[in-house]
């Protein structure tokens, strides 16, 4: 069976879709299309509801994608029998939880080039985020790394996707950030975030469209999980007062 579509992927700011059901399995549900994002590169699956045709709103707690299939499996609280294959149904995000994923995760990029080594593990909420990289010189500053991400923040900088030819990898290894995790390949092509004349690097997350969106953030911890390992914490700073488009 083909693999669900993604307009997550080709429309990060949609907040409703109107779709169909393709199999239902318990407490999971499977959709011809979706914007609920699957948990994945350290961000968290969606959350929101879907609505029947009959006026039923189920709550969807968790999204993540099936490893065999592809697929992206929808997770209910309950199980629900009412739903069936070509039902028609309409989803409604959590939007402010994805903005602030959105937010986060564009914010994550800018900390890369910040500190510009490599990532040994990562993670997100919708509250704040963290980075761990192999450093070898001891704890870097929290003060000069939240002045550093503002200013690129303030920037306002355009942050774009792009497609390219997977081979780029072959000859471009070091635009992969991360040590333990590799981006999937065999489709031909690659998804590349670019933040401008700031950072690229491979990534199937969704984002904001300029670093503008992101808000002021300031680091809260920095600290040693290792002889090499440093963790770099980030949350949104209670004065940002961002509003979501």
């Amino acid at each position: 069976m083909s693999n669900t579509s993604q307009s997550y992927n080709l429309d990060p700011y949609l907040k409703t879709l109107q779709t169909a059901v393709v199999e239902v399995s318990e407490n999971q549900l499977v959709l011809v299309d979706t914007i609920f994002y699957p948990t994945g590169g350290g961000q968290p699956g969606d959350t929101g509801y879907l609505m029947t045709e009959s006026g039923e709103t189920l709550k969807i707690m968790d999204t993540r994608r099936c490893r065999e299939s592809g697929r992206v499996l929808h997770f209910f609280e309950e199980a629900s029998v009412s739903l069936k294959s070509a039902d028609r149904v309409t989803l409604q995000l959590d939007w402010d939880r994805r903005y602030a994923h959105m937010r986060m995760h564009t914010c994550l990029h800018l900390l890369c080039a910040v500190i510009p080594e490599s990532v040994t593990g990562g993670g997100m909420t919708d509250q704040k985020g963290r980075l761990d990289f192999c450093l070898q010189n001891g704890l870097p500053d929290k003060q000069e790394l939240t002045d550093s991400l503002n200013s690129l923040i303030e920037r306002d900088l355009p942050v774009t996707v792009e497609l390219l030819d997977e081979s780029i990898l072959d000859d471009q290894p070091e635009l992969v950030k991360t040590m333990s995790v590799q981006p999937p390949r065999g489709t031909g092509l690659l998804r590349m975030i670019r933040v401008h004349e700031t950072d690229f690097q491979p990534c199937g997350g969704t984002h904001v469209v300029r670093t503008g969106e992101i808000g002021r953030v300031r680091v809260a911890k920095v600290e040693s999980k290792g002889k090499q390992n440093k963790r770099v914490q980030i949350v949104f700073d209670d004065t940002s007062g961002e509003l979501s488009p």
